[in-house]
């Protein structure tokens, strides 16, 4: 089992820019063709992060026409740029086979071959930051309760402090120290995958490993001074790949461009 994750392509209405700047439109279309064209092909694509820069059905649109050429069973999440309604619109009959939506919410179970995907929603309408409320967190208890398989949950806000600053004063701010327990009581959980911060970052968590993915587009200015004024840098986009190998998760941080091909040792 091979699952793609990719995060934060903040997808505009068609001719835009995100913060007036990125062509996030653009560098998604690269995201699509390196993912469209690994060998073996992936089972599925993880989508994470913020889906769109400024939810609304045109964006949604542009967002399905841009992931066409990737024919993978898709499982999105929202970010907190994302409105749950419109994002539920667009992905109804796009959306992978998939059981126990939790009602209000975008939160869903999936059953991917040897795994089993549990999509957690983190959003707070209108707010940067994040949270999981008790209704969120028992239904997450009760499908790891009902169901031993080996679980990978994931969810837009990190549930860990990162120490750049200004991020995690947008991080999961209601509901981290309730998810840890679930968590660390149901050994299945194999990883917990998440967006947001736009970098490649891990950490334990729970009794098992928290890891971000990066984005497809811009990236989160490396800044660990604690109070860092927030800023993005046009570092390598990137994305991961999650591979179900001898029992175990193996994950993979994959840069998307072009660096000239495989070349042989001497």
């Amino acid at each position: 089992m091979l699952i793609a994750q990719v995060s934060d392509l903040h997808v505009c209405a068609p001719g835009q820019l995100a913060n007036g700047v990125v062509d996030t439109n653009a560098m998604a279309r690269d995201a699509v063709r390196a993912v469209a064209a690994l060998q073996p092909r992936p089972d599925a694509l993880l989508l994470t992060g913020d889906l769109v820069e400024a939810g609304g059905p045109e964006s949604y649109a542009h967002l399905l026409e841009l992931l066409a050429p990737i024919e993978l069973p898709l499982y999105p999440l929202a970010g907190n740029h994302d409105e749950r309604e419109s994002l539920a619109r667009a992905f109804e009959g796009r959306i992978g086979p998939h059981t126990a939506r939790l009602p209000g919410f975008w939160q869903y179970a999936a059953a991917l071959g040897p795994l089993r995907l549990l999509a957690l929603d983190t959003v707070v309408p209108m707010k940067g930051h994040g949270a999981l409320c008790a209704r969120r967190l028992d239904w997450l208890d009760q499908r790891l309760t009902e169901d031993a398989t080996p679980t990978l949950i994931a969810m837009h806000h990190p549930p860990f402090a990162t120490g750049i600053g200004h991020m995690d004063e947008m991080g999961l701010l209601e509901g981290a120290e309730a998810l840890e327990a679930i968590v660390r009581r149901h050994g299945q959980v194999q990883a917990i995958l998440c967006g947001h911060l736009h970098r490649s970052i891990q950490v334990r968590f729970g009794g098992t490993v928290a890891m971000v993915c990066p984005s497809t587009a811009h990236q989160i200015a490396l800044n660990l001074l604690g109070s860092s004024a927030d800023g993005y840098v046009m570092e390598t986009p990137g994305f991961q790949l999650h591979l179900w190998h001898g029992g175990r998760l193996v994950s993979h941080t994959a840069p998307i461009g072009d660096f000239g091909g495989t070349k042989p040792f001497a």
